[in-house]
């Protein structure tokens, strides 16, 4: 599986999956998943967000690959990255089309596998 969070990280993520053979699964904003969901907040540079995520979309054992546009902090990708796991799933590693390497965030979502398509090492 795909997961990929709100809404850049759906432009690709869908196509991943699609790619790949693989189902893809949204980790929307709070208030706009139709059914019962999981949700966690996460710390932002500039206050606290939150995701969610149907509450039956993974089963336990589900290898998932976490996707978004941009790695920064880490805090959104740390944020899925909690939602597969409490879910019984195993993330498999995340991908970024951006990394912004000064910021930590491979760090944040360490020990898993992490990769970029371009990363800036100085702001």
């Amino acid at each position: 599986m795909v997961v990929a969070a709100e809404a850049r990280g759906f432009i690709l993520g869908a196509a991943l999956a699609a790619r790949a053979g693989a189902g893809f699964i949204p980790a929307r904003k709070p208030g706009k998943l139709p059914a019962a969901t999981d949700s966690v907040q996460y710390a932002l540079e500039y206050g606290v967000d939150a995701l969610e995520m149907h509450s039956d979309a993974l089963a336990g054992g589900t290898r998932v690959l976490v996707h978004d546009d941009l790695l920064a902090t880490g805090g959104t990708a740390g944020a899925v990255c909690e939602l597969v796991e409490r879910a019984g799933a195993e993330v498999v590693g995340c991908a970024f089309l951006i990394e912004l390497g000064f910021l930590g965030g491979r760090e944040r979502l360490a020990p898993r596998d992490v990769r970029s398509l371009v990363t800036y090492e100085e702001p």
